[in-house]
């Protein structure tokens, strides 16, 4: 792992982790939004990419030499690149930042006013757009569960709706809260954003909310890796990633005895569960005798685990669907899938 050169001047109130892997289309756009930003530093993590991400990177790094650092590093994966940037961030705050996706400038610096002034907060919320390729940007706003222009706890929250999916894009987390929480992400695995957001939430206790289009998630592109054919192809990443969150969990003892706040784990549940939807729907629609052996194993586990959890699942969880026999149990697959997709936001 090699950093390029460049020197930084006193301690950044943000830090923002770009894992790049041949993104040499994206990134120019990524980081003409961001660099220049006073009070942030951006780490810019090549991971081994074989097109011109590596020579763009460094050309930005040469160009703002006091914010902008690039660490190359042999192929890790995206977990493997998230890793990186976290073990480098010199923040007090730090966001991840997809290199095909980018953020709106005027939210970014209504951000860095909000950070200012949250020494004591763990985590700052915001909202975020799907940038969808053909369709219409979509908003996706948390009004209606936390409040805005103060700090709070989770008791001062309200439960999330079915389609308020609380992802990495609207997460700022206390750089400190993350490395306490002892995240270190798998590498050479995908869907490991799921893994950044349960596992450091779960030591969330006071936030702010900033209601604010910050983050643009750009999604629809052929290829990416939440694109139906390779999520069927990743299936298995799918499922490690899901097995991890659910462990990540806090137990129902804990919950009980007070040291869990009952609304955090609500927001918790929600959130694996909309995880586990999308897994479980990718399998049933893929239909193949394999991939229905691992749909079924895999919530037997969940059963075996956690009988509250698995009931709470699969009571509400949209894409449990089972592969029916005939046309019609191929339709309603099919519209549990496409269901679950869009509820958690990749679609």
């Amino acid at each position: 792992m090699t950093p390029s050169s460049g020197m930084l001047y006193g301690v950044p109130l943000l830090t923002i982790i770009i894992p790049a892997y041949n993104a040499e289309a994206y990134l120019n756009r990524a980081m003409g939004a961001i660099a220049g930003t006073n009070r942030i530093e951006i780490v810019i993590v090549d991971d081994g990419s074989a097109d011109r991400t590596a020579q763009i990177a460094d050309a930005w790094a040469a160009q703002h030499p006091e914010t902008v650092r690039v660490i190359h590093q042999d192929n890790r994966g995206h977990g493997g690149a998230i890793n990186a940037g976290l073990a480098a961030a010199r923040g007090e705050f730090v966001k991840v930042l997809d290199a095909d996706d980018w953020l709106d400038a005027p939210s970014l610096r209504m951000l860095i006013d909000v950070l200012a002034d949250s020494a004591d907060v763990d985590a700052v919320f915001t909202d975020f757009v799907h940038e969808r390729v053909g369709k219409s940007p979509k908003v996706a706003r948390f009004d209606t569960v936390f409040p805005s222009g103060r700090v709070f706890g989770w008791e001062q929250t309200q439960r999330f709706a079915r389609r308020q999916v609380l992802m990495m894009h609207a997460i700022v987390f206390r750089t400190s809260v993350v490395r306490d929480s002892g995240l270190r992400l798998p590498e050479h695995t995908f869907y490991v954003d799921n893994l950044f957001v349960v596992t450091p939430l779960v030591h969330v206790r006071r936030m702010r909310y900033l209601p604010v289009p910050l983050y643009r998630y750009y999604i629809g592109r052929e290829g990416q890796s939440v694109a139906p054919e390779v999520m069927v192809k990743r299936v298995d990443q799918q499922l490690k990633v899901n097995r991890m969150a659910l462990a990540a969990l806090p137990s129902q003892a804990d919950v009980l005895r007070g040291a869990v706040p009952v609304q955090l784990y609500r927001a918790l549940v929600h959130y694996v569960e909309g995880v586990c939807a999308v897994t479980s729907a990718t399998l049933a629609r893929a239909g193949t005798p394999d991939h229905l052996a691992q749909r079924d194993e895999f919530w037997r586990e969940v059963k075996a685990e956690s009988p509250w959890l698995y009931s709470q699942m699969r009571r509400t969880l949209i894409g449990t669907t089972s592969n029916l026999p005939g046309q019609a149990g191929r339709r309603a697959t099919s519209f549990a899938y496409h269901v679950a997709r869009r509820v958690v936001g990749f679609s």
